[in-house]
């Protein structure tokens, strides 16, 4: 495309030709209604040939479709001295004389106006348009003409948190938050638009925090500023007691969620926010899936189902008050009735099956059955309707009786890719009384998380003595830990550790070395 731009443009440019333009772009390029799609299978064909194919042009001094592979647009503009046409496909603007696509801002801005109105009718936004930098931007970019390259090994974002006072819980989530590609994606591209008239918004100091994580800055940042607005804004965490991280992970997501909501119910298009909140804010967008409830009627075998949004879910341990059984085939330990009973040791999708088993409620909690009208006993099955984008598991590590509080100790380990398939509720015909039975379709991929892996992400906090954050960075784990420098880990063994309050990994390894 000659980046100068034509001077033939200007022969095209009179009376009418914005408006013949846009309709030339509404009816023959984006033609985003249903009714101009119609007329475009119709109409577009070659005059000469009668071919739909072969990269159709439209001329832009009269009513003439041809092709050009066979150049038979050529032929066109040149009996007829009519030296500009439009790529019906992509748009661009042909000049015969020139010889070559064109650029012309008035044009270009044509059509990128109707190509947005065509998204906008076919519902898809503008979720696909390039970014062009603002002034404001290209201010900075020549501000700053300074261009790093971002290798696969490279520690930007990987940055220590100082210890405020028993805050490692707040560094705990602080670092699992950074490093989850999307709010990633989200805070340094500027798109939180603050609506508030103070300094008191949750968003906008994520984004500052984001900023200095990623400025590639060595030394531990000091989140004092953040750690005011939480005591702010969620009261019960304020103080230097030791807090539980999981606690603070549901309080930060939530004053997130109030400060950054804009619109509750809509998303760009107009429409309804497809998640369980219908909210379109980024933490919604990102955290929120829909835990389906059914009640069953034992009965009428009734159903009666309601969906609720969550932004984690809560496991039982083996070790707690409750029956657990590992359903996991292989490994050590004994096994009954085709069952694997590891002594001491569970994992992740073990903790899933027992959440999504049915249960039985009991005489105790009789429910009003809608199709007998009247009290009958019931099972309970929870599984997931809606999966979210990142998925967040608290596992439950203490157990509360009547007279003490006891931590359970079970050993958990967790797959680097783990498939939400049986858990889903259009699965759950799959399981039989609790029991997931294998079948021999081909697993969603859809479903599949990957730990700190697009599209899905799984997110990992670590504790343990000294508190250390870990997040996956390339093929290791790397660790930033607060007042020292940044290091890296070639791990040997992973597993949840007993040390920890919320799902926290603790690593063997072989080496360490300084970055």
């Amino acid at each position: 495309m000659s980046p100068a731009g034509c001077a033939h443009v200007n022969a095209y440019k009179v009376d009418n030709w914005r408006q013949n333009l846009r309709v030339i772009y509404q009816c023959f390029v984006w033609s985003g209604s249903a009714e101009t799609r119609r007329r475009k299978a119709k109409s577009c064909i070659c005059h000469m040939c009668g071919a739909h194919l072969n990269r159709l042009h439209s001329c832009l001094s009269c009513v003439f479709f041809g092709c050009f592979t066979k150049k038979h647009i050529h032929e066109h503009a040149k009996n007829k001295r009519h030296n500009l046409a439009i790529d019906l496909l992509y748009g661009g603007i042909y000049c015969f004389v020139c010889q070559d696509y064109i650029y012309d801002k008035e044009m270009e801005q044509i059509a990128k106006e109707e190509q947005r109105k065509a998204w906008k009718l076919q519902g898809v936004g503008e979720k696909y348009s390039t970014w062009e930098p603002t002034k404001r931007e290209l201010e900075l970019l020549r501000h700053n003409p300074k261009r790093r390259k971002i290798t696969t090994n490279c520690t930007i974002g990987l940055r220590g948190l100082i210890n405020l006072g028993n805050t490692c819980f707040m560094n705990c989530i602080v670092q699992a938050l950074t490093h989850t590609p999307l709010l990633r994606d989200f805070f340094l591209s500027d798109r939180h638009k603050c609506e508030m008239q103070s300094n008191s918004c949750l968003v906008c100091e994520m984004s500052q925090l984001f900023q200095e994580f990623y400025s590639g800055h060595r030394w531990p940042h000091i989140p004092f500023r953040l750690l005011h607005l939480v005591w702010t804004h969620a009261r019960h965490l304020a103080g230097y007691e030791q807090q539980d991280a999981h606690e603070f992970l549901i309080a930060a997501l939530d004053v997130l969620h109030r400060h950054c909501k804009g619109d509750t119910t809509r998303d760009d298009n107009g429409k309804k926010a497809n998640n369980p909140n219908h909210c379109s804010c980024i933490i919604d967008q990102i955290f929120t899936g829909g835990l389906q409830s059914d009640v069953t009627c034992q009965v009428c075998h009734g159903v009666s189902t309601t969906i609720d949004p969550f932004w984690d879910i809560s496991l039982d341990l083996p070790g707690s008050s409750t029956p657990f059984w590992p359903l996991s085939p292989g490994g050590d330990g004994s096994t009954v009735n085709g069952e694997s009973h590891l002594s001491g040791a569970t994992t992740l999708t073990d903790c899933l099956r027992r959440f999504t088993r049915p249960e039985h409620l009991g005489s105790s909690a009789k429910i009003k059955c809608g199709g007998c009208h009247s009290y009958q006993e019931s099972t309970k099955q929870l599984t997931m309707k809606k999966l979210p984008i990142v998925a967040c598991f608290h596992l439950k590590r203490f157990e509360h009786s009547a007279k003490l509080r006891r931590k359970i100790t079970t050993y958990v380990s967790f797959p680097l890719e783990l498939d939400m398939t049986p858990f889903i509720a259009s699965s759950k015909e799959s399981r039989m009384n609790g029991q997931y039975q294998q079948t021999v379709e081909v697993l969603n991929n859809d479903n599949k998380y990957s730990l700190f892996n697009s599209p899905r992400s799984l997110s990992v906090c670590c504790g343990g003595v000294g508190i250390l954050c870990l997040t996956l960075h390339g093929l290791c784990l790397c660790v930033s830990c607060g007042g020292a420098d940044i290091i890296c880990l070639t791990v040997c063994v992973l597993w949840w550790s007993r040390y920890s309050l919320f799902n926290c990994l603790c690593v063997v390894v072989e080496q360490v070395f300084s970055v």
